[in-house]
């Protein structure tokens, strides 16, 4: 048994992790509990971990050091490679993790990762992946971090020796994510395990394999790669999914109506600042101060720049905890009441950009006509972090509004301008989180208005658009219309599955008779991959007929998995 891991097991660590993703990642996504194919959190992990090590290997083979790198060299190179591979809610947590571990190597200068240094680390990790999320829930991968650090802590003050200490970890991570179901009750109601708690799980037993040479819970091998994939016992525990299509590993971020401050009862200051000169206890410090003193809260970034974001009444009280933290500086204050007309403290009017995420070709051509450069990101294939820093770089603006347009691409644009940041672009990130969403924030972007004014009226557009959804069952699923078999037609509105039929068109247009039910004045059509044209006529037929007053716009979005996305303004 080794007593410390060296640079190699480092390595081998991270081949080992990369392989169990790429053998368990179909079965991870099946874990989302989403009975349409998107979600996919195990293929998230996989191409987190697969473009990390990518970009290491290039950056070593190009310092000349591939293969021969000291663990801290290779530390420092991953901790930045990972954060820019993160894609998906999932992966951008996982970075933290492993940037934790890194940064702890790294400050230790060590040669060896030893008992009591890897129990510092992910300890480091779990305390960073949780100040991510600015409200994190429990029953997800943060809980299963938090096990895993308090167990390698335990082990490590006891003196027990590497291997002892992996061993904690392994069956802390286990036990974490079997009582996870009872933690969350999308998991209960679907009798399965959290999907990223799994993929840490994973993580762990690739450890254990490098510490010990043996897998601790898939003695046949079949983990790395092996010819027979079987289930994994023990994270699928009902016969159906019960489905409300959520991600528990999403940060809280603002998405609804109520909450934009300032224009809808809510506070009246946007403070923002780079923070550094800090260490993730102060940032954890910081986290909950500005969570008491307003919302809207977002933290992001380290170890050694932070990007906070917060609405708060009281503006002073943000920046005296910032200043409290550690050295705040580019200190941005918005009066949500008295922008108009006032100067941009983030760059001089009209020196904005957008760069936007795209789910389909057709969407994409839209997005670019309305000024945005657009990134491919859809279910699958999600943008990570990475690329959509590239976009903003290519975007040559000095302040880069981002446009996620998916809820589990909205950690990784947070991550994307916390790295641009670094290199001196502003970033603003408006909450779309849908497709429909983000067209209607584009339709009132304006390059050369105020960019304050201008991110306020296109998060104003993004959260009051109303959306909705058909699309086709690929499982069995207990949701909240009740159980859907394979085939079935699913409606969905803002985010929930709230109709089960057998015919898309006419499943259309009672989701749209329940978006309209609240008002609206225009309905945006966009139309998927494939999609049958008789859908749109029906689905247009039936608008004239009921709602004549109504505005309708059409668009080939091209999008995969959903024939016709729904918005309603």
């Amino acid at each position: 048994m080794a007593e410390a891991l060296s640079a190699d097991d480092a390595r081998h660590w991270a081949l080992l992790t990369r392989a169990a993703f790429a053998a368990r990642r179909s079965e991870i996504d099946a874990l989302n509990v989403f009975p349409v194919p998107d979600g996919d959190t195990g293929t998230n992990l996989y191409l987190t971990i697969d473009g990390a090590i990518e970009a290491t290997v290039a950056a070593h083979d190009e310092a000349g050091i591939l293969g021969t790198a000291t663990l801290v060299q290779e530390c420092r190179t991953l901790a930045r490679a990972i954060l820019l591979a993160a894609r998906g809610n999932s992966g951008v947590i996982v970075s933290q993790i492993v940037g934790g571990l890194c940064q702890v190597v790294v400050e230790a200068d060590a040669d060896l990762l030893d008992a009591g240094l890897l129990a510092a680390g992910l300890a480091r990790g779990a305390e960073l992946a949780r100040a991510c999320v600015a409200h994190p829930q429990e029953g997800t991968i943060l809980t299963v971090a938090d096990a895993v650090a308090a167990a390698t802590r335990s082990a490590a003050r006891e003196g027990r020796p590497l291997a002892g200490v992996v061993d904690a970890a392994v069956q802390a991570a286990t036990d974490a994510l079997a009582r996870t179901p009872d933690q969350l009750e999308v998991l209960a109601r679907a009798g399965v395990v959290d999907a990223g708690g799994a993929g840490l799980v994973l993580m762990v037993e690739a450890l254990h394999r490098v510490v010990s040479g043996t897998w601790t819970a898939d003695p046949e091998g079949t983990l790395g790669g092996g010819p027979a994939l079987r289930p994994r016992e023990g994270w699928h525990v009902g016969p159906t999914s019960s489905v409300r299509p959520t991600d528990p590993d999403l940060a809280d971020v603002p998405h609804r109506a109520g909450d934009l401050a300032g224009y809808a009862g809510g506070p009246a200051y946007e403070v923002m600042y780079l923070l550094s000169g800090t260490d993730a206890d102060a940032v954890s410090t910081l986290t909950r101060v500005l969570d008491a003193l307003g919302e809207s809260l977002l933290v992001v970034g380290g170890p050694d720049l932070w990007n906070v974001h917060v609405h708060v009444d009281d503006p002073g009280a943000a920046v005296e905890a910032g200043i409290e933290a550690g050295r705040p500086h580019r200190i941005r204050i918005t009066h949500f009441a008295s922008q108009v007309g006032a100067p941009s403290a983030a760059g001089p009017t009209g020196e904005t950009a957008v760069v936007a995420c795209s789910a389909g070709p057709g969407i994409a051509a839209l997005m670019a006509e309305a000024g945005a450069l657009t990134v491919d990101s859809a279910p699958g294939h999600r943008a990570s972090a990475g690329a959509i820093l590239d976009a903003v770089r290519e975007a040559g603006a000095p302040t880069v509004i981002l446009l996620p347009n998916d809820k589990d691409t909205v950690l990784a644009a947070e991550a994307a301008g916390a790295a641009a940041a670094e290199e001196g672009v502003t970033v603003r990130v408006v909450p779309a989180r849908t497709v429909v969403q983000g067209l209607a924030a584009l339709a009132v972007y304006d390059p050369g208005q105020d960019v304050n004014d201008t991110v306020l009226a296109m998060t104003s557009a993004a959260v009051a658009t109303r959306h909705g959804a058909v699309t086709v069952a690929v499982r069995e699923a207990l949701t909240w219309a009740g159980v859907c078999q394979p085939g079935d037609v699913l409606g969905i509105i803002d985010g929930d599955i709230a109709l089960i039929g057998d015919d898309l068109a006419a499943t259309a247009r009672d989701v749209l008779g329940r978006l309209l039910a609240a008002g609206g004045e225009l309905v945006t059509l966009v139309t998927g991959a494939g999609a049958d044209p008789d859908l749109l006529a029906a689905v247009q037929g039936g608008l004239h007929h009921d709602h004549a007053e109504v505005e309708v716009i059409v668009i080939d979005g091209g999008q995969a998995s959903y024939p016709l996305l729904i918005g309603v303004e």
